[in-house]
């Protein structure tokens, strides 16, 4: 894939004063909670409930699996275009009432993992990006729990922006494991919720799912193939407009997913 210019580097509007910072700017058009409107649900997707619990192994061979609907990763928010050799993307979801459960399958080319201190550049190495909205209010939502951003590196690390606008691991959040086989990276994700009560470095009580519960979600995939900065970052949802990383930190762009038994 390409080098995409920088200012479509600012995916998930984390932005850096160089490669090697942990610290990060307020991006240049912060989008005002008073500016939002009331979230319309949309892209409505039912997930169905697992009677047995998937074991998270990287595999795709649990009951839910075999029972559920791909959707795809395929919207792109930021880089040039890209061909089938280069990625592919589509994910399943189910849930219990402790947990949300992810399953991911992966077609890209060239695996990257360059920067080991998950803290420093993650947004430059490939990983999914997982965005959650417990209670589907939608809003603002980049330095504040209203929901969460989570950037998952191919070594398992989980990164999200705090209240104090600084990288910090939520490793305890999500469980994750992942296969490779080829080109094809399998991933299974055990996510445990949380709400906008949720405060770093404190205990925190983890949100129960019940049937017909609404959550806001999207998923997106970061891809850096052969250079030292992210090049794409492909979607669930499509967003209007041009600036489509920028309104990422709107909820309301987060498609609708409803819990069914």
């Amino acid at each position: 894939m390409k080098k995409v210019i920088p200012f479509l580097l600012l995916s998930l509007l984390w932005s850096f004063k160089n490669d090697t910072s942990k610290e990060t700017t307020v991006p240049l058009c912060p989008i005002s909670q008073e500016n939002i409107k009331e979230k319309q649900d949309h892209q409505i997707r039912e997930i169905q409930k697992a009677v047995i619990v998937p074991t998270i192994d990287g595999d795709s061979n649990d009951p839910i699996w075999k029972q559920t609907t791909w959707y795809a990763i395929d919207q792109r928010w930021s880089g040039e275009s890209y061909t089938f050799q280069d990625f592919f993307g589509r994910y399943k979801m189910a849930w219990t009432p402790e947990t949300l459960y992810l399953l991911v399958e992966i077609k890209d080319d060239v695996l990257k993992d360059t920067h080991k201190d998950p803290l420093t550049s993650w947004i430059h190495d490939d990983g999914v990006v997982l965005f959650i909205d417990v209670d589907n209010s939608g809003g603002a939502h980049q330095y504040s729990n209203n929901a969460f951003g989570y950037h998952i590196a191919l070594d398992g690390h989980v990164v999200d922006l705090n209240t104090k606008q600084s990288p910090v691991l939520h490793d305890h959040h999500i469980t994750s494991k992942q296969k490779v086989f080829k080109d094809i990276l399998t991933w299974e994700f055990a996510i445990t919720l949380y709400d906008d009560t949720y405060i770093d470095g404190k205990p925190n009580d983890a949100i129960f799912c019940a049937p017909d519960q609404k959550l806001g979600f999207a998923i997106g995939y970061m891809d850096t193939d052969h250079s030292t900065v992210q090049e794409n970052y492909i979607g669930s949802v499509f967003i209007p407009g041009t600036e489509k990383t920028i309104q990422l930190d709107n909820a309301n762009t987060f498609g609708t997913i409803v819990l069914k038994e």
